[in-house]
């Protein structure tokens, strides 16, 4: 069975089928947690914040406009909102030193790694590490078209008409923010 178009999910849930909203939701609630948690830096503040999106569009959809893709519309929601919680947020620094038990056991948190051998997860931490720090450091125009396009995977167009950019300035835009990124992250490429 083909998938609804989104405008004809929305347009079923304002003729009052308003279950229909959860096929929305199961759509895109994976790319609006990636994205959220992305900008934000917690998973569970991107959880929470997704599910408050996704509660204002439900809210906002009689304002939706069908002419324009209703993905941009929500990205466009989850993107004022992350700003929003940004601006609000004070810097929480989080040690990495276990908390003292009654025990008095300490020390720091291990990580699983997919990788086999201590040498292959210590370099799976370097480079996660690396690429994070790298993508934070770009310009903020470049590191949000970034994140946009690989943890939102919004498409060319989608990004285009959410910024309000041409798209061939969108594409020159991640082109230039991914040679970045290579010249940073070149010595863990060569790996």
């Amino acid at each position: 069975m083909a998938q609804a178009r989104d405008e004809d999910v929305v347009a079923a849930v304002l003729a009052g089928h308003t279950e229909r909203y959860e096929e929305l939701v199961a759509r895109y609630q994976g790319r609006v947690v990636n994205y959220l948690y992305r900008v934000l830096h917690s998973l569970d503040d991107a959880h929470d914040l997704a599910q408050e999106v996704f509660l204002r569009v439900y809210r906002a959809l009689d304002r939706y406009d069908s002419q324009f893709k209703f993905s941009t519309w929500l990205f466009r929601v989850a993107q004022n909102a992350a700003i929003d919680r940004v601006r609000k947020r004070r810097v929480h620094l989080v040690s990495m030193e276990r908390p003292e038990s009654e025990s008095g056991d300490g020390g720091t948190f291990e990580f699983a790694s997919a990788d086999r051998g201590p040498y292959g997860a210590l370099r799976n931490v370097e480079r996660g590490l690396a690429i994070a720090r790298a993508i934070g450091e770009l310009p903020g125009e470049y590191r949000e078209l970034i994140e946009l396009r690989h943890f939102a995977e919004l498409s060319y167009g989608e990004i285009a008409e959410l910024k309000g950019m041409p798209l061939g300035t969108v594409k020159n835009k991640l082109f230039r923010g991914r040679q970045m990124l290579k010249e940073t992250l070149a010595e863990f490429l060569e790996d």
